[in-house]
Parts: C-alpha cells; structure tokens; sequence
C-alpha cells in the first residue's frame, strides 16, 4: 500500500492529538482541523475540505445519537424520581445493615456499582454521598477511604465496562467496525477484574485506618459534607407523594432486574430469541426508562406532568450532551479513518474509499513484532494517555480504530478495544485524574482531591496491568 498526503496528514495529527492528550487539553480543535485538511487533500479542492468537516460530524452524530437517548432518558428517570423522594427511599434500607466501617466500605461498593450500572456514576453520586456516605461514616469509615469506594466501583468498576446502558464498549466497536457485544463482555469481565484488584488492595493497604463506631472523628467528618441538599422539587400534596415514593422506590428496582434477568436469559437463549446486546439492549432498557418516567412524573405532577416530564427529558439531553457532546468530533476523525465511514464522509464510493488509519498502522507492521504484549499495553497506555483529558469517553474512538488495525493472529480487535477501553475510562473516567468528575466525589465527601488521586492511584495500576495480562491469556 502506497500512503498519499493524506494518510501523512492523517497520521500527524493521529499524533497531535494524542500529544495534545498528554498535556491536558481538549482535541476538539485539532480534530476538526484534522477532518477538514485530510477531505481537502484527498479530494484535492477545498470545497470538500468544508463538506467533508460538516459530513464526518454528521456521520459521527448518526452513529452515536442512540447513546445520547439512553442517557437522556435513564438521567430524566432519576430526576423523576428525585421528585418523588424515592431515589432516598430505594436506599434506605442499606443504611441499616452499614454496622461497622468494614462491612460499610463494602456496601458502599456494591451500591455504588449497581445504581452506576443503571444511570452512570456522575449523576448517581450526589445520592450515595447524600445518604449512605454519612451512614458509613458513621459506623466508622473514614471520609476519604468512602470517597476511594464510590470513585473505584462507580468511575472504575462500572463505568470501564458500561454493560448496560452500553455507551463505552458501544464507541469502541463502532470505531473498531465490529459487534458491540464482543467488546462488552470482554470489557466486563476485564471491569471486574481489575475493580476487584484495585479495590482489595484500597482495603487491604487502608483497613488500619477505619475506626470504631464510637470514634469522635466520624462527626467531625459528617459535618464538613452538610452543604449536600436535596434537589427535587417540591409538591404539595404530600401523603399522595409518600405513597407514590413507595411504589416507585419498590416498583423501578424491580423492573430494572426484571429487565437484566430478562437479558441475561435472552443471551443464554440467544440461539431461539435473539440475545438484548449492542443497540437492542440499550433500548430495551431507555424503553424501560422512558414508561417509568411517564408512571413517575403522572405520579408526582397530574396535570401538571405535561411540563414536568419535558423539564426532565430537556434536563436528561443537556446533561447528555454535556457529557459526551466533545466525543462527536472526535469520533468524526477517527470514523473518516475507517473504510466503514470515509466514504459517505468524503462523498466517495464504497469501493473506493480510503482506509487510512489502517493503512498507516499496516505500513509500520513490518518493523514491529507480532506480539500480543506489545499490541495490548500499546493499547492500554494509549488509553490511559487519552484519559488524560478527564473524559474518559472522548479517547474510545481512538482506541477502537487502533484496536482494528492492531490486531493480529495472536489477539483480536475486540480484546484490544475492551483494554483500550479500561486504560481510557479508568484513568480519565474518575479515578486517578484529579480534574476528571472525582472532583465532585471529593468535594461531596470534603476530602482533598490530590490525596484522593494517592490512594487510588497504586491500586488502580497494578489492577489495570494485571487485567491486560489476564486479557492475553483467555482472549
């Protein structure tokens, strides 16, 4: 394969932007100038320089809009059910059973994970930190090993593997060009890996400084956290709102395990009904959002729903954006990189279409070794460098296209794509990048976020080297 000026001007700012990475600042920039100059090359006239630019974006936009959906709908449920107190309510039987400061950092993980896995750990943070962070720390946990638990198992554990709202693995294999559920339930089980590793070793190196029940230090703890506050609205009509807070509190956790049981019994039978993974699960679960939104919020405005409901959807798609709004462009460069997406982006035909992010990479292959090893930690420190950024999100595109053009008879692209995916959202999702969201988790807990990227910073490491060595062996 001949490389052209295009490919070179691809590939430079390949590298740019993965400098730019590593300096900590945002490639938005540099990625749309990189569109822009590699469709004017390759078409060789400035008018599908402009073209291409607005087509790579709308391409990227097409392809990624049903993750904006699934965040929209699953942040408006929560909102929702922030109105009605149930959101307090699902929880508060936890708090009872938090009797020591061992099994509290314990329970704390477990709940951070499963509600993380449900509506993502940002927006289910400002809950856990208002209600069971104060319980644990009352029973003895000190303020800043609850803050490693929450960081860990939501940033971490859930977020790296997103298996069920679907939006990380979903990126990395639509960059990479394969199926979804490939990389999903690799990245799952190299998530719990590495979160079991990272989180055993938090406990094992901190357990001497967990304290009694009766500790004077566990008030002076509570108290720098009273700033957090409910932020529900309010209604008058009180007993029909406990009541509804009730239903609701029992009605949603059972229909979010419905639906995974449902899943899981659809993918063990995936050969009579079809398995819920990829794009499927991902709806079948906002399906499920958006009719306990609608029972919700009827519940807590009337007539009054019809304004409410909209607030909540507006909130969803704002917080949504927000969140992964950098990743369009991004994920517009590294789609105009794939053979998959370059032609509907440089308005070429399919047979011709470029392959330049592969090309680039397969140039190179015979100066390099066909080594699983260098192929997968290549993958994990690239991951982690995009994780510089605080993302988390906005390196996948990356890490998937390399994943593809990687891969080799020793390991596959899916593989690749579930390490590059760990690298990524465990450095930059929040929990060793002290201007990533464990910021909020820090603040929340009044505990110093420098001292918190300490603590998590070993056991994350070693919990990430030795999941890419687990992913050589079985994958």
């Amino acid at each position: 394969m001949e490389l052209t000026l295009s490919h070179w001007i691809y590939g430079f700012f390949t590298l740019l932007i993965i400098v730019t990475m590593i300096f900590r600042k945002g490639v938005v920039l540099p990625t749309l100038l990189g569109t822009f100059l590699v469709a004017w090359v390759f078409n060789g006239n400035l008018v599908s320089g402009f073209t291409g630019v607005f087509m790579a974006n709308l391409v990227a936009a097409k392809e990624l809009f049903n993750i904006f959906l699934i965040i929209t709908f699953m942040v408006a449920l929560l909102h929702s059910l922030r109105d009605l107190g149930a959101d307090r309510r699902m929880i508060q039987p936890l708090q009872k059973i938090m009797v020591n400061s061992h099994i509290s950092f314990f329970v704390l993980v477990a709940v951070t994970y499963v509600i993380s896995l449900f509506f993502w750990p940002t927006p289910a943070v400002p809950l856990i930190c208002a209600l069971l962070v104060p319980a644990a720390i009352r029973s003895g946990l000190p303020a800043m090993m609850a803050a490693a638990a929450v960081t860990l198992a939501g940033q971490g554990m859930a977020l790296s593997s997103d298996y069920v709202i679907q939006v990380a693995p979903g990126l990395s294999a639509k960059a990479a060009g394969i199926q979804t559920a490939g990389v999903m339930d690799k990245a799952l089980i190299l998530s719990l890996i590495t979160g079991a590793i990272a989180i055993g070793l938090a406990y094992v190196l901190n357990k001497n400084s967990f304290r009694t029940k009766n500790d004077p230090l566990n008030e002076i703890e509570i108290r720098s956290m009273q700033g957090l506050k409910d932020e529900g609205k309010h209604t008058e009509n009180g007993k029909n709102l406990t009541l509804w807070s009730k239903v609701f509190a029992l009605l949603v956790p059972v229909s979010m395990l419905a639906v995974m049981i449902y899943m899981v019994y659809a993918k063990l039978n995936s050969g009579r009904m079809g398995g819920f993974e990829g794009g499927s699960g991902a709806a079948l679960i906002g399906g499920v959002a958006v009719i306990l939104l609608l029972l919700s919020t009827v519940a807590f405005g009337k007539h009054r729903s019809l304004d409410y409901i909209s607030d909540h959807i507006t909130e969803g798609f704002v917080f949504a954006f927000k969140a992964m709004g950098p990743v369009i462009p991004i994920a517009g460069f590294f789609f105009l990189g794939s053979s998959d997406f370059a032609g509907e982006i440089l308005s070429s035909s399919t047979d011709k279409a470029p392959a330049l992010l592969f090309d680039l990479v397969e140039s190179t292959q015979s100066f390099l070794p066909q080594s699983a090893f260098l192929a997968a930690f290549s993958i994990l420190i690239i991951g982690m460098i995009t994780g510089l950024d605080g993302s988390g999100f906005s390196g996948l595109p990356l890490t998937g296209a390399l994943s593809a053009s990687l891969a080799n008879s020793h390991i596959d692209p899916s593989a690749l794509a579930a390490i590059g995916q760990m690298g990524s959202i465990w450095t930059g999702g929040g929990t060793i990048i002290a201007w990533s969201s464990m910021i909020a988790i820090a603040g929340f807990c009044g505990v110093p976020v420098m001292e918190l990227v300490r603590k998590n910073f070993f056991p994350v490491m070693i919990g990430l080297m030795i999941s890419t060595c687990v992913a050589m062996i079985i994958f």
